[in-house]
């Protein structure tokens, strides 16, 4: 039996729409994620034995028409499609699915990702083409499901699927979250074979670049972030050391191009003994000196802990500091402090770590005068790169049922994205609209990408590197787009 996997097309008339980013839309400085968790889902069903098509509509910016075109030169005739989403794009991606299903009528639809799983019934009910939703994490619910179909089973036994029959919508009991992560295969391994690598770009990382992920789940509880609070749960799951190791060897072996590895754990560094442990390892087998690796890490990260991270290839750190203002850390439950947060910076300068900071305006709390003081820290902390986004409040988190309940959110799903696929705001809080949070986000780029200190840093970092110096002019080409097309 044959699986098509598809990230559908969403606008690509303006760009590549990164739907797997934590903010999906049409990056500023062009980025585009691999879709990831399609992509591990795809892996485990084709390791099971089934012929497997995947379609990645917005890396090679095919339109509605070009993608079931595509399916149809690849595929025979699917039995199943596996459909990713996201907030933004939802209304498309059913339409798509309408079409999909006029074009293949004997076919099974599922849905997955973030955003049904938060709406299930809403979704389901807003399209007949929809047959079910995966909910949360779905790798083995869509193996189970494939099984199920080729053998013509019960859908009732398929845990962590909601499906319709007839007219009443059927929730199976939830799967258990994966333990053993190392029975899943290489995201670079499908990667391979699959996919371009030079169709993806992640603008802070080398290009080209790979992502992975050695972990899932986080244990934080910051109100905003989608993926602990929607899909993984809040206990971070490891593969085991010298699984990963053995990928990053993988990569070194089979991707002779590739210079960065790109840790897509929502916080790899939460388990820093596993930290050290995998960086000895890459240290032993020699990996630190055949290509750089970043990844995401919380600002209580030691500086020794960088230390042994620089030794071991690690290029740069991604921080979630949101604000410079205490009061707003405590209301969206960050669990970080600022002693932390300048400790963190000077240490990573110190390790001789580069930093991507990332900034967010829009929290409860949130004034002119706090956004203020967390651009001016943010001036002053002077990191590598930084990103300002104004907050989104998806489906399914507590900052979601927050503003709903304070009727704080203007707009249907479609006015999560701009008519360009940019990123947009559809929060207007008491005393700062929509309009107000996007509008200083773009001015806070043009604050600080367009300072003399900072060009005259990037050029000196670009003398010593040549990869930087590309790097940083292929992100400035993008983002001056929309650094100088707002009004401020």
């Amino acid at each position: 039996m044959e699986i098509c996997f598809i990230n559908p097309p969403f606008k690509p008339e303006f760009g590549k729409f990164s739907r797997e980013s934590r903010s999906p839309a049409i990056g500023h400085s062009g980025v585009l994620y691999y879709p990831l968790w399609l992509i591990y889902a795809a892996a485990v069903v084709e390791k099971e034995g089934f012929e497997v098509t995947f379609v990645d509509a917005p890396a090679k910016r095919m339109d509605v028409d070009r993608c079931l075109d595509v399916i149809e030169e690849k595929s025979c005739e699917p039995k199943l499609f596996v459909l990713d989403t996201s907030t933004p794009s939802i209304n498309s991606d059913l339409n798509f699915a309408k079409l999909l299903k006029e074009k293949f009528n004997k076919s099974f639809i599922v849905l997955v990702g973030t955003h049904p799983t938060a709406t299930v019934e809403e979704t389901l009910n807003n399209s007949d083409a929809i047959d079910a939703i995966a909910r949360k994490e779905y790798d083995y619910i869509i193996r189970d499901l494939a099984i199920c179909l080729n053998q013509n089973g019960q859908l009732d036994y398929v845990k962590g699927l909601s499906y319709k029959n007839g007219g009443e919508i059927i929730h199976n009991l939830d799967r258990e979250l994966i333990e053993n992560l190392d029975d899943i295969p290489y995201a670079s391994k499908f990667i391979k074979k699959h996919l371009d690598i030079y169709d993806y770009s992640f603008p802070a990382a080398t290009f080209p670049a790979i992502q992975i992920f050695t972990g899932r789940g986080c244990p934080a509880r910051c109100n905003y972030c989608v993926y602990p609070q929607v899909m993984h749960g809040h206990i971070y799951r490891k593969r085991s050391v010298e699984n990963v190791v053995n990928e990053f060897q993988y990569i070194a072996d089979n991707f002779p191009d590739i210079k960065e590895i790109v840790i897509e754990d929502d916080t790899f560094t939460i388990d820093k003994k596993r930290v050290v442990d995998i960086c000895d390892l890459l240290i032993q087998k020699g990996l630190n000196k055949r290509f750089s690796w970043l990844c995401n890490a919380r600002v209580n990260l030691d500086y020794e802990t960088m230390k042994k991270m620089k030794a071991a290839g690690c290029r740069l750190l991604i921080p979630g500091i949101e604000s410079f203002n205490q009061t707003i850390l405590n209301n969206i439950r960050k669990g970080t402090n600022l002693e932390e947060i300048k400790t963190y910076i000077y240490n990573a300068k110190k390790a001789g770590l580069l930093v991507h900071a990332c900034y967010m305006v829009g929290n409860k709390g949130e004034t002119q005068e706090t956004m203020e003081k967390t651009l001016a820290a943010a001036l002053r902390f002077n990191t590598d790169t930084a990103q300002f986004f104004p907050l989104i409040p998806y489906p399914g988190t507590e900052v979601y049922f927050w503003a709903k309940e304070n009727n704080y959110i203007n707009g249907d799903y479609d006015k999560y994205c701009k008519l360009d696929g940019t990123i947009n705001c559809v929060l207007n809080l008491p005393n700062l609209s929509a309009d107000d949070l996007v509008d200083f986000c773009a001015y806070a780029r043009k604050k600080y990408y367009l300072r003399i200190e900072y060009i005259v840093y990037r050029l000196w970092m670009g003398l010593k590197n040549f990869e930087d110096l590309k790097r940083s002019v292929k992100a400035f080409v993008k983002l001056k787009e929309s650094i100088f097309k707002r009004k401020i």
